[in-house]
């Protein structure tokens, strides 16, 4: 969910086609030439380039650029062509190239200037150069209208927000194919694994991280294996892609975050899956909305195909996940994405025709999963219905199917449980077949009986059902008065204002992380969760580092 000032505030695949040998596919699959660019040190041998930015400014298409072990401060400024607003430590601009850390832990593209990797302390902090209304920050690495580029095998941290409106940055790992352009960039692919995203410092929502891995206005890319936590938006982001997102997110792990993943306008083949969500405010979310546009979020098939996860029309899956305890106010937050109901697993808000499927739903205080509307500020209103209140995106046409729920609800508000939903308009109906409670028994939903009402979407059109007591409890727990506005009723009425208020932020070091003196720490953070790549040196050209090796297929 974008940093947008809303005029109404809001609640918050199948990889893409093969390549030809002159790409890199989502498998991990190099093409047979390329040389191998060496940054730092290892094992004792130096490379040619003391920074990534030079080395990047010096690869070619199919050149692979190794990063040795150590605190790279990322201390130059950059940012793409007519576009000063988004500056990053490091811009990567040619298509084809391959970025790999030879230790995910230790290898740290970090976004502070000065003190121990990923400094708490403000002084050690860069906050980018000046726009009009402040500073502006910094993204990390950027990947500027790129093809198939490649990010593996490296932490990048505190790569810090804009302290004015005239900017865009705070994304510790970033693929850019357009950000705010409403349309869809010329490139095609990518690859990141092994990456772990995070932030020590927090002053103010203004200044702090505001996303770990981002892709927007892309076509085709797999995430895997990677971890996220301390932003004040998400932990994971896929924006502006329409219905033909075509990317893979797999063995994610986000936690500490106001929402471990959003997702705003993105559609199609999309699929999460074998991933955690946990200790955010929100767990996950995706969205429809007037930012990174065109909306709404559509998970439909492309030209009518049908999925052959679902085999329905449905291409978006959330599958196999693990969604638990995501019941914290005390995460950074700001924006829309502060809005995001506390205690809750997934909201679709606003999306249509998405599958929540097979998953686990475990300890989230207020609901497991939520299907609300999304009303946002307008005109424009593309693809939603312009009210005198707000631009009113609707939800309809889910599917939540065969997972598995315990010990949701705990807040004990009246409609808090594993399922809640409701419609404001005519639309398809969702569906909630084959959920069950561990230990046996009914799932709980709102409004009730909603497993033996709509077993199976069966493309029907449902009447509106506002189920005033879940809307205003959900208005109540996200702070939002634009949905209390469209109900009868007002916010936070008693018995049914049992949500928790952020108290004081607090930041959380990595799994496995040592404290320094109450702070979150970086180094060596030694957690069997966060597993390096076996072999770095597998499948890249025969360099210094890697003496003996050979062009192959390599861990993705």
């Amino acid at each position: 969910m974008r940093l947008t000032v809303l005029i109404v505030p809001a609640l918050a695949a199948t990889s893409f086609a093969a390549p030809s040998i002159a790409h890199a596919s989502s498998h991990g699959t190099a093409p047979n030439y390329g040389r191998a660019l060496r940054v730092g040190t290892y094992h004792g041998k130096p490379g040619q380039f003391r920074s990534l930015q030079a080395a990047v400014n010096a690869a070619k298409p199919h050149d692979w650029i190794l990063v040795g072990p150590g605190d790279h401060k990322t201390r130059t400024t950059n940012a793409p062509k007519g576009a000063s607003n988004i500056p990053a430590g490091v811009l990567v601009t040619t298509p084809d190239i391959y970025i790999r850390g030879m230790n995910r832990n230790t290898t740290i593209i970090d976004g502070t200037k000065s003190g121990p990797p990923c400094s708490t302390h403000k002084r050690d902090q860069v906050f980018g150069p000046k726009g009009s209304g402040g500073h502006l920050g910094r993204s990390g690495i950027m990947v500027w209208k790129a093809s198939h580029v490649w990010v593996q095998n490296l932490t990048a941290c505190n790569f810090l927000g804009p302290g004015s409106s005239d900017g865009s940055s705070g994304n510790e790992i970033w693929w850019n194919d357009g950000d705010d352009t409403g349309l869809l960039g010329p490139a095609r692919g990518f690859l990141g694994s092994y990456m772990t995203t995070t932030s020590t410092y927090f002053r103010n929502d203004g200044t702090a991280a505001q996303y770990g891995i981002f892709s927007s206005n892309w076509s085709g890319g797999t995430w895997n294996k990677s971890y996220a936590s301390n932003f004040n938006d998400s932990g994971y982001y896929i924006g502006a892609c329409r219905d033909v997102c075509n990317q893979v997110v797999n063995h994610a792990w986000a936690e500490w975050n106001a929402l471990g993943y959003s997702g705003s306008n993105s559609g199609g083949r999309l699929i999460i899956k074998n991933s955690e969500f946990d200790h955010n405010e929100d767990g996950f979310d995706t969205n429809s909305q007037n930012g990174d546009n065109p909306p709404p979020q559509d998970g439909t098939c492309p030209n009518g195909r049908i999925s052959p996860i679902t085999h329905t029309t449905s291409c978006w899956v959330f599958m196999d996940n693990y969604v638990h305890d995501n019941n914290d106010p005390n995460v950074p937050t700001a924006g829309s994405a502060a809005q995001g109901p506390v205690g809750t697993g997934v909201s679709i808000s606003g999306g249509r025709n998405d599958t929540v499927m097979n998953n686990v739903f475990e300890n989230n205080n207020a609901w497991g999963v939520i299907l609300v509307p999304y009303p946002d500020g307008g005109p424009p209103c593309t693809g939603g219905t312009l009210t005198p209140a707000a631009c009113l995106y609707d939800q309809s046409g889910n599917a939540v199917i065969g997972n598995v729920f315990k010990n949701n609800g705990s807040y004990g508000n009246p409609t808090n449980g594993d399922i809640a939903a409701l419609n404001l308009e005519p639309g398809a109906t969702d569906c909630f077949g084959g959920n069950r409670e561990v230990g046996g028994g009914d799932v709980t939903t709102s409004p009730g009986n909603a497993q033996s009402t709509y077993p199976s979407c069966n493309g029907g059109i449902g009447v509106p059902n506002p189920n005033p007591l879940f809307l205003d409890e959900v208005a109540c727990d996200s702070g939002s008065a634009s949905l209390a506005g469209l109900s009868s009723n007002t916010v936070c009425v008693p018995g049914e204002s049992n949500y928790p208020r952020q108290s004081k932020v607090v930041m959380h070091a990595l799994p496995g992380a040592k404290r320094r003196h109450g702070r979150p720490a970086i180094e060596n953070p030694g957690s069997a969760r966060l597993k390096t790549m076996l072999d770095p040196c597998d499948g890249v050209p025969a360099n210094p580092w890697c003496p003996n090796e050979h062009y192959g297929t390599t861990s993705s």
